[in-house]
């Protein structure tokens, strides 16, 4: 038992890896923490222990195995754990949203070196009913109602929200660690209860030029009618709870 982060800790979850089963094909990074803090009341231990089991753990690890799998010469899968956060900021996860995202800029990067090695890499997004999500008002009654009583999450949460089961995850992460996944690397993928989803990469949205660059007044001039006409959205959407459930809760 050890705090996932430094990298010998990770060169020894991959000894203990090739010790038990001879070789090492898959390697999951899931170790995470929670500091939740908004900006001015976040310490820097708050920043520095989510950072460094998200980001630097996933980091040291995905190193460890991609050493081993480059060594093995057969190829292999690394599967990242990222967070909807890390795709669209959450309120008061500064750290959090940090690593998340940075996992996923990990995933392209190394999508692109180590693919002469056969070795895929890919960040999954997942939304599930955990201790975490409990805490969403919207979801909370919802998610205690299906575990008293054994029950399935409502077919809106299910599908509108796309939250499910942790078990709903695992199908993505078996068709990741297959065969069958050979073609797919550098995506983040996005899964929850009956929601299956590619997140896009960053683009340009909108693009204007002027002759000789940019000055300050030219951008103000223009930004309501230019770049800025449509800005983008920021934030993870609040849930749309259907009349019915919201009177019955």
């Amino acid at each position: 038992m050890a705090a996932v982060g430094s990298a010998e800790v990770a060169e020894r979850l991959v000894d203990t890896a090739v010790k038990e089963f001879g070789r090492l094909d898959v390697m999951v990074t899931n170790a995470g923490v929670l500091r939740d803090r908004v900006l001015w009341k976040m310490s820097d231990e708050d920043f520095d222990a989510v950072v460094d089991v998200h980001l630097r753990g996933t980091f040291t690890c995905a190193r460890a195995a991609a050493v081993r799998m480059r060594e093995q010469g057969s190829g292999g899968r690394l599967i990242l754990i990222s967070s909807p956060a890390g795709q669209r900021g959450n309120f008061g996860q500064t750290n959090y949203a940090a690593a998340k995202a940075g996992i996923v800029a990990m995933a392209r990067t190394w999508a692109m070196e180590l693919a002469r090695a056969g070795i895929t890499v890919n960040a999954v997004v997942p939304v599930a009913a955990t201790e975490m999500t409990k805490t969403i008002p919207a979801f909370a009654p919802v998610i205690e109602e299906s575990e008293r009583t054994g029950r399935p999450l409502p077919g809106w949460l299910r599908r509108d929200e796309g939250l499910g089961t942790v078990e709903d995850v695992a199908g993505l992460i078996v068709f990741l660690a297959s065969d069958a996944s050979a073609g797919v690397t550098g995506q983040a993928i996005g899964i929850g209860g009956d929601r299956l989803a590619l997140w896009s990469h960053p683009s340009e949205k909108a693009v204007a030029f002027a002759d000789g660059g940019w000055t300050a007044e030219t951008i103000a001039a223009s930004w309501d009618t230019g770049v800025g006409a449509e800005p983008e959205s920021y934030g993870i959407p609040a849930p749309k709870v259907p009349a019915s459930d919201a009177q019955g809760a």
